[in-house]
């Protein structure tokens, strides 16, 4: 009887007996159905769940970007980009350096690079890869990473998000060390070579 079946730590067990079988064998026999009704029965298995935990979860980390500038041009060459992460457990390392060194690589891109530029008449002028400035090899290095551990107490794997930390943490650690570099408050983004150029020009006068 179907009461009588309950299920525990991916087993299903027949209440007062010792008969068992488990989740893997009942998911292989819903998809090669020898041996039930399939004019009544669909194959196939299917369960939906929701999970809402208790809070939020927020990783925190720091950034540090060294950069030089060339005041006759002002291009900036990224020298040294240092990250420490705390994502909470980390199950696969490779793949969170792996976010973790992407998202550095786009938030560079939008720090010095990427812009939607339109002209007088509405035209997008940077419609294609040919003219959107996206970081290329040479304007990335390889980053110093390090991570740090603090479980989240509000999911049971103890971890947090890391696709967009990367990204995050980047644009304004890049910023900031432009903005010091050429003794300025602020400098809107992107800062290309133009505007560094003309932020040095300003500050000399």
């Amino acid at each position: 009887d179907e009461g009588d079946i309950e299920f525990s730590d991916g087993n299903f067990t027949v209440s007062g007996t010792d008969k068992v079988t488990t989740i893997a064998e009942v998911a292989f026999a819903a998809y090669v159905p020898h041996n039930y009704p399939l004019e009544t029965v669909e194959p196939g298995l299917e369960e939906s769940a929701f999970y809402d935990p208790s809070n939020f979860n927020f990783p925190f980390g720091a950034y540090i970007c060294e950069v030089e500038i060339d005041a006759e041009t002002g291009t900036t060459e990224i020298v040294k980009f240092t990250v420490v992460d705390d994502v909470g457990n980390i199950i696969n390392p490779m793949i969170v350096d792996g976010q973790v060194h992407g998202g550095v690589t786009h938030g560079i891109g939008q720090a010095l690079h990427e812009a939607v530029v339109y002209d007088d008449a509405g035209q997008l002028l940077t419609g294609s890869p040919l003219d959107y400035a996206l970081p290329r090899a040479d304007d990335v290095l390889n980053f110093d990473t390090e991570n740090t551990v603090t479980p989240c107490p509000h999911n049971p794997l103890g971890v947090k998000g890391v696709g967009e930390i990367g990204a995050i943490g980047a644009p304004p650690a890049v910023i900031s060390a432009v903005a010091n570099a050429i003794g300025v408050r602020h400098i809107e983004m992107p800062a290309t070579p133009q505007k560094i150029w003309r932020a040095i020009q300003d500050n000399a006068a």
